[in-house]
């Protein structure tokens, strides 16, 4: 593995477990046991490591939520999609730890994420249009489909910021992967009242898998 691609791993393992402001280029190159000069020769500061992780988040999510255009999409769908979105989230859990700090960190992070969101509404549209002609959901009007898009997206983007300030006090790694997905359970229950009646039973079992035992447990 090239040096780059080592540097930008360590970074987001880092990030991840200690918080990205906790992290220094110092830490990162100790990390992997090279120089700082051999880091910078890389990448100028941390904000550039920063920039090309989201690079790479924002790939992945984008492979995701591909939309089929043969067919339409099925409760299994659903569950793949949920399911991959929020372990994406995971993956990169220091990025939505701490989303505004870093969006105002860095204008170019910022300009794309902007861009970045849009494709993710668009495609949650898509989702939700599928869903309709698979005959899981009911057809709403377009507004309300793109309130119910908005709202899909608001609940994963900021479930991460909601865990945070839940378990305030204890330490990152308090919140878990299991406490993470049970977002797909908030995101499953923005959806039961628009779910067609062949779809209500194995949503609400499906639902059950997730449910949270506790916020703040």
């Amino acid at each position: 593995m090239k040096t780059r691609d080592k540097i930008i791993l360590a970074s987001l393992e880092l990030f991840n477990e200690k918080g990205e402001r906790n992290v220094t280029t110092n830490h990162i190159a100790a990390f992997l046991n090279i120089s700082p000069g051999n880091l910078y020769y890389h990448f100028r500061n941390k904000s550039d490591i920063i920039y090309e992780i989201f690079l790479e988040y924002e790939k992945l999510v984008d492979h995701y939520l591909q939309i089929p255009t043969d067919r339409p999409l099925s409760l299994d769908d659903m569950v793949f999609y949920l399911e991959s979105v929020f372990d994406g989230l995971w993956s990169y859990r220091f990025f939505h730890r701490d989303l505004e700090y870093l969006l105002d960190s860095d204008t170019r992070l910022r300009r794309d994420y902007r861009s970045f969101t849009l494709r993710c509404l668009a495609a949650i549209r898509c989702i939700l249009d599928g869903l309709v002609e698979g005959e899981v959901i009911h057809l709403q009007p377009d507004a309300m489909r793109d309130a119910m898009s908005l709202n899909v997206w608001l609940v994963i983007t900021n479930w991460m910021a909601f865990l945070k300030t839940a378990h305030a006090g204890e330490d990152n790694a308090a919140i878990t992967r299991e406490q993470l997905k049970q977002g797909i359970y908030q995101v499953l229950t923005l959806e039961v009242p628009y779910l067609t009646e062949a779809f209500e039973e194995p949503v609400r079992l499906l639902r059950e898998k997730y449910r949270p035992d506790g916020y703040l447990g």
